[in-house]
């Protein structure tokens, strides 16, 4: 038999123990997975549509802003030999659905390459857009061995590099 619910002047009993703490070891885990390689994957698996995605990077770009961690998809426009200068970086013009182009600058020094790229590819990236002039740049596209900066990826038909 189920206890009658309490009536008005009655006071209500507080949440057990066990919901405080199932709540508490929640919030913890979540927490937890955030500061993780585990957390920055899921984190990039929950990231928003493309078509969000191409909204946030044209204001961005119109705002003139740097630094905004976005993820969204194109179709590779142009492949441009790699940048060996410093670190080395995987480099091509990708088209968004919205029509801005953007380069990718991969760094191949800390992920692999894409393999078998070429014009017109449909590639999805989750990753820092940098502004210039010419639409952006994408990069940090890779995990950060130094553990600072979220963990961002490439998706290229069978290929998930990060």
């Amino acid at each position: 038999m189920n206890p009658a619910p309490p009536t008005a002047g009655q006071p209500q009993q507080p949440p057990s123990r066990w919901l405080l703490a199932a709540t508490a070891a929640v919030v913890l885990a979540l927490a937890w997975l955030s500061t993780t390689p585990v957390g920055t994957q899921l984190t990039a698996w929950l990231t928003p549509s493309s078509a969000a995605g191409d909204q946030i990077i044209a204001r961005a770009f119109q705002a003139q802003r740097s630094g905004v961690q976005v993820a969204s998809d194109g179709v590779v426009a142009r492949v441009l030999p790699d940048d060996t200068l410093g670190s080395r970086h995987q480099r091509f013009i990708l088209r968004l659905d919205s029509g801005q182009k953007l380069l990718v600058a991969h760094n191949i020094d800390r992920a692999p390459r894409l393999r078998d790229l070429n014009p017109g590819d449909r590639v999805a990236f989750f990753g820092e857009y940098a502004w210039n002039a010419q639409g952006g740049v994408i990069h940090w596209t890779h995990h950060d061995p130094n553990g600072r900066h979220i963990a961002g990826w490439l998706a290229h038909q069978d290929q998930r590099v990060q």
